[in-house]
């Protein structure tokens, strides 16, 4: 599932072909589209240049001379540029040629998709409802999003409206290195806890972001998870499994006590 680091990946991708005329735009799946049609995108954006794009947690906004492209990767979509000539993907839904190559959106499941704003203004509009932005958010703003938060400590990190950018992943690996149960009440925890939190979080994104992706690494719990029954990568424990608010969490009972 695309998170934070992912999305600043595809951003990446991106910016290295702005300013560089889309000279075609081929909409191969309109069941991508959210609020506006296969013809509308094209006339909006053939003949126009990519601007500097940037990412709101899980969003990238790619201005575009007036409109603004805005896509969201929901669980399995990508953005990727290819060579011409290399064959499309039977999951390559819009692509954007331009002079070198093509930029290809490629998404299986189709749960979230592409939107056009007319303008920068109507992007904010969209994406209004978001909390900040979980590489960019202040220790103080932090602490602040969570004293008001009621409920388990998972449910609010994956909050979109609360935090945005995270996800599965990032929050459990978070509350793993910050020894805190994702099953704690936010209510129950006190500023060490926060402060714990903040820092974890920190240093994974830190990390993910370079590597375009939350890393499965030995000694982190992306590289144990999947693993039927695995050992906690620090104290050896066998992992806890369940499902909390409807996702997949991962923790240990000796390393995280609730």
């Amino acid at each position: 599932m695309p998170e934070l680091p992912d999305v600043e990946g595809f951003r990446r991708v991106l910016a290295e072909h702005t300013g560089e005329p889309i000279t075609a735009v081929r909409v191969r799946d309109a069941g991508v589209l959210r609020g506006t049609s296969a013809r509308r995108l094209v006339a909006a954006l053939r003949g126009h240049r990519f601007e500097e794009p940037r990412r709101h947690g899980k969003w990238l906004l790619a201005p575009a001379g007036g409109p603004v492209l805005m896509l969201h990767f929901g669980m399995t979509g990508s953005l990727s540029w290819h060579s011409p000539g290399e064959p499309w993907h039977r999951h390559d839904r819009v692509v954007w040629r331009l002079p070198g190559g093509e930029l290809r959106y490629r998404d299986m499941r189709k749960l979230q998709g592409l939107r056009l704003a007319a303008d920068e203004e109507q992007a904010e509009r969209v994406i209004a409802d978001l909390g900040p932005d979980a590489l960019e958010v202040s220790r103080r703003r932090f602490g602040e999003l969570l004293s008001g938060r009621r409920g388990r400590l998972k449910p609010a990190l994956i909050d979109q409206s609360l935090l945005a950018g995270l996800g599965n992943l990032l929050a459990d690996e978070i509350c793993w290195r910050a020894r805190i149960s994702p099953l704690r009440g936010v209510r129950d925890l006190d500023e060490d806890d926060v402060a714990a939190l903040y820092r974890s979080m920190r240093t994974v994104l830190r990390a993910s972001v370079k590597e375009e992706r939350v890393p499965p690494r030995g000694t982190w719990l992306t590289g144990a998870r999947d693993e039927p029954d695995g050992p906690c990568p620090r104290c050896g424990t066998p992992l806890s499994t369940r499902r909390v608010s409807g996702r997949t969490t991962v923790w240990c009972r000796m390393c995280q006590p609730r």
